[in-house]
């Protein structure tokens, strides 16, 4: 971590979850959090939220790919309560509210929509060097002829969790 930066670890575990080991770093210098998330089937996926360049970033660790949306306003709102929130704070508001509050979020792959790297910030060049990048857009969820590419699951400090699930767009 460098300046400005601190590291909060959570470790979230719902009655319906599996145990998932979740790390989030928060650099306020850079207006980025960025979650480590590890399911209980031993996958890994890095999550990066980007406010100073506005997108969000998913990078499956096990792909060679990562994906990349643009930020929308509840994503703002919750980036900001991740900034804000310290590594004390984060574990009393765990601690506090038992009521874990549950979405599933669809993004699609665009066929042949190839991202040029240079055109991003910092930190998602960085996250995503040496890898393809794919812009993904909300749906409504996989139809009957699309395969789910991949899932992960991202809780925040706020008790929010949010599924957050992969296709490829048919086009």
């Amino acid at each position: 971590a460098q300046a400005g930066s601190h590291l909060v670890r959570l470790t979230h575990q719902g009655q319906q979850d599996p145990l998932r080991n979740q790390t989030a770093l928060v650099d306020k210098s850079r207006s980025t959090v960025t979650y480590y998330i590890t399911s209980q089937s031993n996958h890994t996926a890095v999550v990066l939220y980007d406010s100073r360049n506005g997108y969000v970033c998913y990078k499956p660790m096990e792909q060679h790919a990562c994906y990349l949306r643009r930020m929308d306003t509840w994503d703002l709102q919750t980036l900001q309560t991740s900034l804000n929130t310290s590594e004390q704070r984060a574990d009393q508001l765990l601690r506090q509210d038992n009521q874990t509050k549950y979405y599933q979020e669809f993004l699609g792959i665009l066929a042949g929509e190839e991202v040029d790297p240079k055109s991003l910030g910092e930190a998602v060049q960085t996250l995503c060097e040496q890898t393809s990048i794919f812009w993904v857009r909300r749906g409504g969820g996989p139809g009957k002829q699309r395969l789910i590419y991949l899932c992960i699951d991202i809780c925040f400090p706020s008790n929010i969790c949010v599924s957050i699930c992969f296709y490829y767009l048919p086009e």
